[in-house]
Parts: structure tokens; C-alpha cells; sequence
């Protein structure tokens, strides 16, 4: 007992440490990791031009779409939409904030970066356990002429409810009937293999230091920390390597204007040159907040990301909104948002 007293006094410190900081800031927000990057960079930035604070946790979606239903932080972020009737039960109004991309990231010996091409199926197939060495033939016959180790396949999953796993298991589901019948989709399920790390960087973490692994990270966490990632087989049949082109052409098949409360997810989506797990991250305010003047700086907050963040999102690899769908954002928040 006498041992674990400076270990509580340390969560004690820590926790009086966040609270600190959340009431210095002049919005808080928490959620996606996928998003944590860029909303890091534009919250620096953001500060710096207007002397403004915005604080964001990355706990993850599930943990954003809790913190902002319990009313404990401005706005949460959410890489998995909720659905109207959910949003309308708890007062919530939803809006996209940026455009990125999951990409199967590899730790396998004497393979580079884009080298390795895996289409829906097989990658299921890794993730269900039922492929488990890398010279495994549904992978070989991907990938002639690629030197594939006879090494274990160690699978890496998130651990958290994650958008990024809906977004993942999502196309999952589409391109595999087993993967669909068998584990299905959501912000977390019962992974039938693997390991669990929290958050992106959990995972990042996991398979940087595993041999044979393989795991699923937004595509900036994969290339600040310098890891290699497959090629995918996307609906048309092309294999793609996963940029802000191949997010970009994806993005531009979305129907946002008939997508209620924006709720759309473009995983496997058409087009040649179309990356297959392109997603969204969404933002959670409510309609009619306890703390005014925090959701109204949080509003504040991403009408000038939109108008000055660009840059920085493109430099992370996100695809920034364009303007037709900032507009539309803007008239939604006119229309639901009365702050």
C-alpha cells in the first residue's frame, strides 16, 4: 500500500495538471487520433495569430463521442459519423473537418515502402487469422517479383474505440464476406488475431517494434514516423499507393449535399485513381451548449481553420474541405449552431 502512494499522488498531479490546462484554454476538444496531427499544427498556429487557446486531447473517437455526450469538453472529434436520429437524441450538430486516409502499415524485413500490394480480401483474410506468414500464397500471387520472408504475420489492432477501425473495418466489410459474416464493423469489435495499442500511436509503437507485423494507421502517423506501408487494390481494380491524390480522388466522389447532418463514409470508393480507405474526421458541438462561450470559440476555432489551414493539412498529408463543402458547413452552422 505504502508503495502505491507515490504512484496516485502522480495520477493526482497529472490529472490536476489537465484540469489546469483545460480551463486556460479558451475551447477543449478531444477525440480521434487520426486527426490529432493536423489539429495539433492548426491549434499552435491558431494561437499564435490570434493568442487563443484551443486544447485538444487525442483519446480517440470513442472517447471524443463520450467526453462531448457528457458535456465535459467544447467539441469532440469523431473519424466514425454519428448517425441523425443518434445526433438528434443528444442535441448534437456534425460537420467534416478534414479528409485523410488508413493505410496497412508493415514491419516486414527486406520489403520497402509501397513495395508490398494487397487487395480487400487477403487483407481480411491477415486480419481474420487465416493468413499468418508473409510467403503465404494469397500474398505471393500479389506479388511477383517482391522477395516475401517465410516469417509470422503478427496482426496489430486498436485497443480503444476507434473511428479509424470503424473506417477500416468498414471497408473490411465491403470486400469480404467472411470478414462482414464473421466480425462485421463498428468502432470496435472482437478481433479474432493480433495485439491492441491505444490510440494511432499505439499502434505505431507496436509495429515498429514487432518483425512480421502489420497494423492500420492514419497516413500521416505512418510517415512522421517513418514506416512502411502496402499498395491497395482499390474498386476499379488499380493498385494505389495511398497520397492527398489518391484521398483527393476518393473525396470527390462523396455526395455531401444529400448526406443529412453530413453523415457519409467513402471507403471503397470508385474511381481509378482512388485511395479504398479514405475517410473523414467529424466534429461533435452541440446545438444548444451549457458553455456558450466555449462552443462559440470553438465555432471560431475552425472558421479560421477553414480559412487558413490548408496548408498545414496538405503538409500532413490530409485533404483539406473544399469550398463548396465549407460553404455548406457554414450554412449549417447558421442554420443549427445559434452562438
Amino acid at each position: 500500500m505504502i508503495k502505491s502512494i507515490p504512484l496516485r499522488l502522480a495520477g493526482l498531479a497529472l490529472a490536476v495538471a489537465f484540469v489546469g490546462n483545460a480551463k486556460a484554454a479558451d475551447a477543449t476538444g478531444a477525440g480521434a487520433s487520426f486527426v490529432y496531427p493536423v489539429m495539433s499544427k492548426w491549434s499552435a498556429e491558431y494561437a499564435k495569430s490570434t493568442g487563443k487557446k484551443v486544447n485538444y486531447q487525442s483519446i480517440g473517437s470513442g472517447g471524443g463521442i463520450a467526453q462531448i455526450k457528457a458535456a465535459t469538453v467544447d467539441f469532440g472529434s469523431s473519424d466514425a459519423p454519428l448517425k441523425p436520429d443518434e445526433l438528434a437524441k443528444f442535441g448534437l450538430a456534425q460537420f467534416p473537418s478534414v479528409i485523410g486516409g488508413v493505410v496497412p502499415v508493415i514491419n516486414v524485413p527486406g520489403v520497402a515502402s509501397g513495395a508490398l500490394k494487397l487487395d480487400g480480401a487477403t487483407l481480411a483474410s491477415i486480419f481474420l487469422g487465416k493468413v499468418t506468414r508473409w510467403n503465404d500464397p494469397a500474398i505471393a500471387a500479389l506479388n511477383g517479383g517482391v522477395q516475401l520472408p517465410d516469417a509470422k504475420i503478427t496482426v496489430v489492432h486498436r485497443s480503444d474505440g476507434s473511428g479509424t477501425t470503424f473506417n477500416f473495418v468498414n471497408y473490411l466489410s465491403k470486400v469480404s464476406a467472411d470478414w462482414k459474416g464473421q466480425v462485421g464493423e463498428g468502432t470496435a469489435v472482437k478481433w479474432p488475431t493480433g495485439i491492441g495499442g491505444k490510440g494511432n500511436e499505439g499502434v505505431v509503437a507496436y509495429v515498429k517494434q514487432i518483425k512480421g507485423a502489420i497494423g492500420y494507421v492514419e497516413l500521416s502517423f505512418a510517415l512522421q514516423n517513418k514506416m512502411a506501408y502496402a499498395r491497395l487494390r482499390n474498386a476499379a481494380g488499380k493498385f494505389v499507393l495511398p497520397s492527398d491524390e489518391t484521398f483527393q480522388a476518393a473525396a470527390a466522389n462523396a455526395d455531401w449535399k444529400n448526406a443529412q447532418d453530413f453523415y457519409l463514409v467513402m471507403t471503397n470508393a470508385p474511381g481509378e485513381n482512388s485511395w479504398p480507405i479514405t475517410a473523414t474526421n467529424f466534429i461533435l458541438m452541440y446545438k444548444q451548449p451549457k458553455n456558450a462561450a466555449g462552443a462559440k470559440n470553438a465555432r471560431d476555432f475552425f472558421t479560421w481553420a477553414y480559412a487558413n489551414g490548408d496548408a498545414s493539412a496538405k503538409a500532413l498529408d490530409y485533404v483539406p474541405l473544399p469550398d463548396a463543402l465549407v460553404q455548406q458547413v457554414q450554412a449549417y452552422w447558421s442554420q443549427n449552431m445559434k452562438y
